[in-house]
């Protein structure tokens, strides 16, 4: 199983013979655009032990949750593991393409594995009692999706139902945590990381009931993030006029990245996204054709051929800033000719 992602910046600049900074990463979906921070690190009293009482309180009020449904983990991706072990059960059904690492956990804890696709079959009948997974907004090609009826029909069948929420931020749209406090069997993930642009500070919230989380917490150690992470995150969660800026700009920009794809021969579909990134299907080339015709340009995408029902004719590509963006359609012209 092929699980590499994007973002491998370091090994791309090597093959192509660059430096790291002259990069134009496009193969991550990292926001682009980062929060206000005031903080002076070298302030910060790292001979205590962390104390996350600020950062959670901060988390669950921009999620509306009560603190003691929440758990934080370093990083998203370790949450998933976590609740993949903690849980324990016997099904696990994914809505693919996703998240590659959902895949490996689900083999690593010896899950029997089902996967439904969503672009053709979204009301597949799925198994009772399984551990349902659906990224919303989607990946790799950013997605929204209502799953209210899905919600209901999981429900039915008593599935374990994990939402993978890593995207939302990006969105106007609600999440699924409206039915926590109906449902007991609901866990929603938030990647910290993702919007605040902080793929290096690794931070991931788990949402869920207070005795799940309670749950999480007994099998869990005392301190899993660092005090710089805490103290980062909770500094950018003060920048009040970030999440309406970021979400405006990304809007933005992504309309004039569909603008450009638009007119290009070598592609064949743009897939609809509601998040900082859009998922193309090419005809006449591929994905590394395409990719080595970028090469010269410095500029890396995302081949999505290991994601789950997806092939070498697609790529996604990360919307950035406005200089990436005309950078990217100068290249792409080049390579139409």
């Amino acid at each position: 199983m092929d699980t590499q992602h994007g973002g491998n910046v370091t090994a791309f600049a090597k093959k192509i013979g660059c430096k790291v900074s002259e990069v134009i990463d496009l193969s991550s979906n990292i926001n682009f655009l980062k929060p206000n921070i005031d903080i002076d690190f070298n302030t910060l009293n790292i001979s205590a032990y962390p104390n996350y009482e600020i950062l959670e309180n901060s988390i669950a009020e921009l999620y509306e949750v009560k603190r003691e449904e929440l758990e934080l983990f370093n990083g998203a991706t370790t949450a998933i593991y976590t609740l993949f072990r903690v849980l324990n059960l016997q099904y696990c059904t994914l809505y693919a393409p996703l998240y590659l690492e959902y895949e490996k956990a689900a083999k690593i804890y010896n899950y029997e594995l089902y996967q439904v696709n969503r672009f053709n079959n979204m009301e597949e009948e799925i198994q009772e009692e399984s551990l349902v997974v659906f990224v919303n907004p989607s990946t790799p090609d950013g997605k929204f999706y209502d799953i209210d009826k899905l919600m209901e029909q999981w429900i039915e069948k008593n599935c374990t139902i994990f939402v993978d929420e890593s995207f939302l931020d990006f969105t106007p749209y609600p999440s699924v945590s409206k039915y926590l406090k109906e449902y007991d069997k609901l866990y929603i993930l938030k990647s910290m990381t993702k919007f605040y642009s902080a793929a290096g500070i690794r931070i991931g919230a788990l949402l869920s009931q207070s005795q799940n989380i309670k749950n999480i917490k007994e099998q869990e150690p005392l301190w899993k993030i660092s005090e710089f992470d805490s103290c980062y995150l909770t500094a950018a969660l003060k920048d009040r006029t970030f999440k309406e800026k970021a979400c405006n700009i990304n809007q933005e920009h992504r309309t004039e990245l569909i603008e450009t794809l638009k007119g290009l021969p070598f592609i064949q579909k743009i897939y609809h996204s509601d998040s900082n990134f859009l998922m193309a299907k090419l005809q006449g080339t591929d994905a590394p054709t395409l990719q080595k015709k970028l090469n010269p340009f410095k500029i890396m995408l995302r081949n999505c051929a290991n994601f789950k029902y997806l092939d070498n004719l697609y790529i996604r590509v990360a919307i950035k800033d406005k200089k990436s963006m005309t950078l990217l359609k100068e290249a792409l012209a080049h390579s139409s000719t």
